[in-house]
């Protein structure tokens, strides 16, 4: 559904114009029907390469496909639904009078743009009294709703979303969440960046991780979180003396608990445990989480 091939994108800044480069050659595949996270810092390119993808702006160099065409291209404009971080409308209208414009822009009309709308709300669990009300009485989290009703009015084949859970409470970050299950179910693809990691975890089939405009891992939170150091906690059955414990293994603080540092370690130390006679009573794996690695990854590009 998405295709990205060495995309550069470069800013022009300040007085004099200098150069800033905002993406570096990067390279990602979105599947039909898949659920796809795009996480990293501030200023990584995430909302770059969104925009470029929803033709709002031009690449310096690479290729972008969406459902095999470019971008800019006004076919895309009929499969394609996109809500901004922060969205801006009409804050004179109310929620559903908003939608009933945005629903006529996308060709609907009377019974079928009402149907259409009440779809909508449902979806996005704002079909409540509020709806009703003018847009500038909203809180963050309605208006939120209300932008991410507006961009499935069409029944997209392709939503791309930038930070759909930002500034949200916990109840509106899981309704959320469900939503853009729901529409997973109903067999749309999704595109969306998000910094709550936690929630990216939850729902996304792969994910992609950008920093300084470069993707550095790119997979499904598995192979992310395993590909990085992963730490195997054992329990013995005898006290060792960490002394004489192969690289990388440290004590608990417990002289029967250890930690090995990797899986080179961790093997090291079930052969001397094996050529010791001693005996393993517990072993577990912790796996470092999103966040953990997306930080170690910050701080190596800045380092």
């Amino acid at each position: 559904m998405i295709q990205i091939e060495n995309l550069t994108k470069t800013y022009r800044t300040g007085f004099f114009m200098h150069q800033k480069p905002a993406l570096k050659g990067i390279s990602l595949s979105v599947p039909r029907g898949m659920i796809y996270g795009f996480i990293g810092p501030n200023g990584a390119g995430k909302s770059t390469t969104i925009k470029i993808l929803t033709g709002l702006l031009g690449a310096d160099s690479g290729k972008v496909a969406i459902a095999g065409m470019p971008p800019k291209r006004p076919q895309t404009r009929k499969i394609l639904g996109y809500c901004p971080e922060q969205p801006y409308f009409y804050d004179y209208l109310s929620g559903r009078e908003l939608l009933s414009f945005y629903g006529r822009l996308v060709g609907l009309e009377g019974a079928t743009l009402n149907a259409r709308i009440q779809w909508a709300l449902q979806t996005v669990h704002a079909d409540k009294d509020w709806i009703d009300r003018r847009l500038r009485t909203y809180s963050k989290g309605m208006m939120q709703r209300v932008g991410l009703a507006q961009s499935i009015l069409s029944k997209p084949e392709l939503l791309i979303l930038d930070e759909p859970m930002s500034g949200l409470d916990p109840m509106g970050r899981r309704d959320v969440r469900e939503a853009i299950l729901s529409l997973n179910q109903e067999g749309v693809t999704i595109f969306y960046s998000s910094h709550l990691l936690s929630d990216v975890e939850s729902i996304s089939e792969r994910v992609a991780m950008i920093v300084d405009g470069k993707i550095v891992r790119e997979g499904t939170v598995e192979e992310i979180t395993e590909s990085a150091s992963t730490e195997y906690h054992v329990r013995t059955g005898q006290t060792l003396l960490e002394q004489d414990l192969p690289q990388n293994v440290v004590s608990t603080g417990h002289p029967q608990e250890w930690v090995c540092k990797d899986a080179t370690s961790k093997d090291a130390f079930l052969s001397y445990c094996l050529s010791h006679n001693i005996s393993i009573e517990k072993m577990e794996n912790s796996r470092p989480s999103l966040e953990e690695v997306l930080t170690k990854e910050i701080a190596r590009a800045e380092s």
